[in-house]
């Protein structure tokens, strides 16, 4: 009998456990990724039950020769060079062997034979640092295949959790704006990701501005080839800068491929105005004319102020100038009587007193008539200091009572000097760290309105932008008038002394091949010329000894 019971439970258990297995309402337990793209991913895409998950494979590279991988080895002796170059000769492949009269072709080693189609099935192309550690992956190359929303809420997930990642590269994934947002949501949690490469990818939302946030990481930011318009030039030249912040991240922005036109250009110009960290701007095989290149050349040179950006201009000059003029006491000291001063105190002493009819005033002078008289007598001598602080109070009585600018600023005033003098203690403690919190939230962001301007024909001229070393204008529409503004502003920033707070080397390399403007054209000469020196990978021609000799 016992045996049968044991049986019995055992088949009711068993039983109980297929029952939960089978059971499809149970919700599995969430998965913690631990930073092995591998097992995360595949984990995730089961648990998301896709029909077809896309292998992890390693990102194929050329292979070294025989020559590269002897090279990067230390010699270690001669005999051992001998040695080795003995065992090579002896491992040199004999001649191919004829098989029916054809000879036998040896394998490949330039590249790798696979499959048929094998080539163009989905997969997620990696690198490592180490490929032994699955948790090493630095790079992630996806190309030719969709990544739907479920995809890239999988990707989400197993991204911020890789410390080593820091390029991202997804070509022709079809990605959408819901896709994109997703993207830019996950990307401030990716610390180390520093590349992101989006190249064809035609988003009709044109919403590439939210990759560029405040809380984004990325230094490269390629974009090639997606069918941006104006629209989406405008965004992105928002998100470079406006007049109250700027990118201060972003080093190099490529637009190449895409359908900008003037007024895109003119977009890109009005955030290069604020921005000051982008070193490098391409935007070649657009449709950018004379008008877009007028105002690059502009922004390069010098921009005249709107009057928004006059009035932000007075607002930082305000700040600047008196940092406490819209800071108010803190309210612990409004709440204490005795760290007022005594001018607002003795004003609202005045209206109780003036309430309650206390005559107060005539008592005094009835007890104290000789001693008024005495010391009215003893002010006169030493010419009435008494009258002049009696009417000094009232004067400050006034101003309080009326609220102005002036008993404002009397008011902070006072606050500050009963807080060093009297406020020992708790509010000791609270000015400082009002102070601390305040500084802590200033941003490190100096706007560039800030700087020395020229009053020149009614307009508030600012130097332009120095930082940009690299910008590639070729295979658009610029003509000869475009040319000659772009010339006009590289020797306008030859000759521009450097502030301390504008400092930069100014444009560098510019890339104006291929234009609307013909190739024999004067102003295309010039500028080339003139750009030549200023490219950091220039080499000047060998002086020869009959040019020496000529000159």
């Amino acid at each position: 009998m016992g045996k049968k019971v044991e049986k019995s439970l055992k088949e009711k258990n068993q039983s109980a456990v297929s029952q939960d297995e089978d059971d499809p309402n149970k919700t599995p337990e969430p998965y913690s990724c631990t930073g092995n793209f591998l097992a995360d991913f595949t984990e995730l895409c089961k648990r998301s039950n896709m029909a077809v998950i896309p292998p992890v494979v390693h990102r194929a590279r050329p292979p070294t020769s025989q020559s590269q991988v002897e090279s990067s080895k230390p010699e270690k002796g001669k005999e051992k060079g001998k040695t080795s170059a003995q065992q090579q000769q002896s491992e040199v492949e004999p001649d191919p062997e004829l098989m029916e009269g054809e000879p036998v072709e040896p394998p490949p080693k330039t590249f790798v034979l696979k499959e048929k189609f094998e080539y163009f099935k989905p997969s997620v192309q990696v690198e490592m640092e180490n490929y032994d550690k699955p948790d090493t992956v630095t790079e992630i190359f996806i190309r030719g295949w969709k990544i739907d929303e479920a995809m890239m809420s999988t990707f989400a997930q197993c991204w911020p959790v890789m410390e080593k990642l820091h390029t991202i590269n997804l070509w022709n994934t079809g990605l959408t704006g819901e896709t994109v947002t997703m993207m830019a949501h996950c990307i401030p949690n990716i610390v180390n990701l520093r590349t992101l490469i989006l190249d064809g990818n035609c988003v009709a939302a044109e919403n590439w501005h939210e990759l560029m946030s405040e809380e984004s990481p990325l230094q490269n930011l390629s974009l090639r080839h997606c069918g941006i318009t104006n629209k989406g030039a405008q965004s992105i030249g928002g998100a470079l800068g406006n007049i109250k912040k700027a990118n201060m991240k972003l080093i190099s922005l490529n637009l190449a491929g895409n359908m900008i036109g003037d007024v895109g250009a003119e977009h890109i110009a009005m955030g290069l105005r604020m921005n000051r960290t982008l070193m490098s701007l391409s935007m070649a095989s657009n449709q950018i004319g004379d008008n877009g290149a007028i105002k690059l050349g502009e922004v390069l040179s010098r921009f005249p102020l709107s009057h928004e950006e006059v009035v932000e201009r007075r607002k930082q000059f305000s700040e600047k100038g008196s940092p406490d003029r819209n800071k108010s006491p803190p309210p612990s000291r409004r709440a204490d009587s005795k760290d007022r001063p005594g001018s607002v105190r003795s004003s609202s002493h005045a209206d109780k007193d003036k309430k309650a009819g206390k005559p107060s005033g005539k008592k005094k002078e009835g007890k104290g008539g000789k001693d008024a008289k005495e010391e009215e007598k003893h002010d006169k001598t030493k010419g009435g200091k008494k009258e002049k602080d009696e009417k000094g109070g009232q004067k400050k009585d006034k101003g309080s009572s009326v609220g102005g600018r002036s008993s404002g600023a009397s008011i902070a005033a006072d606050t500050k000097t009963a807080g060093k003098g009297k406020g020992k203690g708790k509010d000791k403690g609270k000015g400082p760290a009002v102070q601390e919190v305040e500084d802590a939230g200033a941003s490190d962001f100096v706007n560039p309105l800030t700087d020395a301007a020229d009053f020149i024909d009614g307009q508030l001229l600012v130097a332009g932008n120095r930082v940009l070393i690299n910008l590639n204008l070729s295979r658009n529409c610029i003509g000869e008038r475009g040319l000659a503004a772009l010339l006009k502003a590289m020797q306008y920033q030859t000759t521009l002394t450097h502030d301390s707070k504008s400092s930069g080397t100014g444009l560098m390399r510019i890339g104006v091949h291929k234009n609307k403007a013909s190739p024999d054209s004067e102003v295309l000469a010039k500028l080339t010329e003139f750009m030549m020196p200023k490219d950091p990978f220039y080499k000047p021609p060998p002086q020869t000894p009959d040019g020496d000799s000529n000159s």
